[in-house]
């Protein structure tokens, strides 16, 4: 039983990561496209995360800790180039 669930949890995961890949090239803005990003990367940590319970391993948490680390680090830097135009302050003073 669990492992029907899992596999139809792998098959919605993959619909709504189609989607947000969809939302990602024709988003109206910016924002949008951030948003469709991160949600990108929840979603195949997730993804990931039941591939690693259906197969009953831990050889994947490597990965999985990659893919949520790069997802924040790209959230915060896009939400900082949107909100000031500079990810990186070259001169020193903080906002």
């Amino acid at each position: 039983m669990i492992l029907i669930t899992a596999q139809i949890t792998l098959v919605l995961l993959a619909v709504s990561i189609i989607l947000c890949v969809v939302r990602l090239v024709k988003g109206p803005s910016m924002a949008d496209r951030v948003v469709a990003l991160d949600t990108i990367g929840l979603n195949l940590i997730g993804f990931i995360g039941l591939v690693m319970m259906v197969q009953q391993t831990i050889l994947y948490a490597e990965a999985l800790l990659i893919i949520a680390i790069l997802a924040f680090i790209s959230t915060v830097s896009f939400a900082k180039f949107l909100e000031g135009g500079v990810v990186v302050d070259r001169d020193g003073s903080s906002r």
